[in-house]
């Protein structure tokens, strides 16, 4: 297939891709509005049978030792590899980012693979110390079994292989349910699984309507575990069904990231990180900095330089050589933030660049950039989810703090100082899951990934996230 062609949607159940639906659904471009193809939209059959394939393929995978499973693993991620180019193609014609980013992210998801499969076999049983009386005692991690993964749009196949990975990688089964936005980046994934020799059932994947796919897997007594990626309020919806069952979740929910800049931070370095780090995936991030607090004396500076620098990003089809960010993935996300902007410049913000819709096909939005922006607006509280970033001043380091802090949202918070002790207290005070400071790389292969409050529980990722789908059994054997 030319790697301009996009991948046919399909459902994957116990080991077969299928077309055949009794209804479907439009996949579009977000940068040119066009109809990419049709998704089938798996009915009540598909769904129960993609449950009963699970439950199979847990009792095979659960039985293979780690060798085989690393094995596996690392053959698919040579094949990710390789078909690499249109995988990326095909990401950013359904989701809209640039074709460099996508590379990005199918880069990733094949070493999430190689990682994940080593990290399990080398963080499994472990043995306690001896003691008198005893043969052994053990602290045995088993897989929890057939899991349900709802991953969010933004990148559509990095966070359903992250939560994928650590699942096979310790010897679950899993259920994945793409978003309706971008339902075949993470195919090629499994396809590559596929052709490695991935025993059938231990990944299968289902498209639709998303209340009915969630509610019949939640319910369903052969899921043992939810992780899901998204909104508060959806995460919220599914987190009260799953605890009707006893069932346990990975929560991973919004955010609204605080980046407190200091008098002390190199201020060329936090323009240009920050300016950069707004702009991917055109700030549709859960750990995409955009509330900007900068203490009075680099304010002026800081601001100016940022909003130069934001202004000057590159928007476009992603496609296209040289575009630095892409279409917003769809025509409501133009209208959530438009009414975010108004709301605050009603209320006494001042904007300094952007504020609109681009006016051309695709769901475009110019880099926005709001100043002095009052408490009582709504962005204030509420995760724009988009290319806006907000710029605050504040005068001391509990000031700067205590703004940071002050949202219900706690998954990602930064900050750019000179000073090792502020950056020690920092570390300290700062009320989030992960802390950057003097720069915005918090997530790694072998870090977790999760937050507090309204953003949510448990970690995705690292050794952490290989621990949420394994349940824990001690074994004791006195002497005979």
């Amino acid at each position: 297939m030319p790697d301009t062609d996009y991948i046919t949607p399909a459902l994957y159940i116990d080991g077969e891709w299928i077309t055949e639906a009794d209804r479907y659904g439009d996949v579009l471009n977000p940068a040119t509005d066009e109809v990419l193809a049709k998704y089938p939209i798996a009915n009540t059959q598909q769904i129960d049978r993609a449950l009963a394939s699970a439950q199979t393929g847990f009792e095979v995978w659960k039985k293979t030792s780690y060798d085989e499973r690393i094995a596996i693993m690392n053959a698919a991620a040579a094949i990710i590899r390789q078909n690499a180019e249109h995988t990326a193609r095909c990401m950013t014609m359904e989701h809209g980012k640039p074709l460099a980013d996508s590379r990005g992210e199918v880069e990733n998801c094949a070493t999430l693979l190689e990682w994940s499969a080593k990290a399990a076999a080398d963080y499994a049983d472990r043995p306690l110390n001896d003691m008198p009386g005893f043969a052994a005692r053990t602290v045995r991690k088993e897989p929890i079994g057939p899991v349900a993964a709802f991953p969010a749009w933004n990148f559509p196949a990095s966070l359903a292989t992250r939560k994928m990975a650590s699942a096979i990688a310790v010897g679950c089964s899993m259920i994945v349910k793409p978003a309706k936005e971008t339902p075949v980046s993470f195919m090629a994934v499994v396809q590559a699984l596929h052709e490695a020799g991935l025993p059938k059932g231990v990944v299968n994947i289902l498209m639709g309507d998303s209340a009915e796919i969630s509610k019949r897997l939640i319910e369903s007594p052969i899921i043992k575990k939810i992780s899901f990626t998204g909104s508060t309020p959806v995460g919220q919806q599914l987190a009260a069904l799953a605890g009707q069952y006893a069932k346990p979740c990975v929560m991973e929910l919004g955010g609204h990231a605080p980046v407190v800049i200091f008098d002390d931070a190199n201020i060329k370095k936090a323009v240009s990180l920050s300016a950069t780090t707004k702009s991917r995936n055109t700030g549709q991030v859960c750990i995409s900095p955009t509330r900007f607090f900068i203490q009075d004396g680099v304010y002026d500076e800081f601001t100016k330089g940022f909003t130069e620098t934001f202004a000057a990003i590159r928007v476009g089809n992603g496609l296209d050589e040289g575009i630095q960010m892409g279409p917003l993935a769809n025509p409501r996300r133009i209208g959530d933030i438009d009414a975010l902007v108004k709301d605050a410049l009603s209320k006494g913000a001042t904007l300094l660049t952007g504020g609109h819709r681009l006016d051309r096909a695709g769901n475009f939005y110019a880099p926005t950039v709001l100043a002095d922006v009052p408490d009582n607006a709504r962005i204030m509280q509420e995760e724009p989810f988009g290319p806006i970033a907000v710029l605050n001043r504040f005068s001391d380091y509990d000031e700067a703090i205590s703004k940071a802090n002050s949202t219900d949202f706690a998954l990602a918070s930064y900050a750019f100082t000179g000073s090792q002790q502020t950056a020690d207290k920092l570390a300290d005070d700062l009320d989030s899951g992960k802390v950057g400071i003097n720069g915005f790389p918090v997530v790694f292969l072998d870090s977790p990934l999760g937050g507090r409050r309204q953003s949510g529980y448990g970690s995705e990722g690292g050794y952490e996230g290989l621990d949420a789908y394994r349940i824990v059994k001690f074994v004791s054997q006195s002497d005979f």
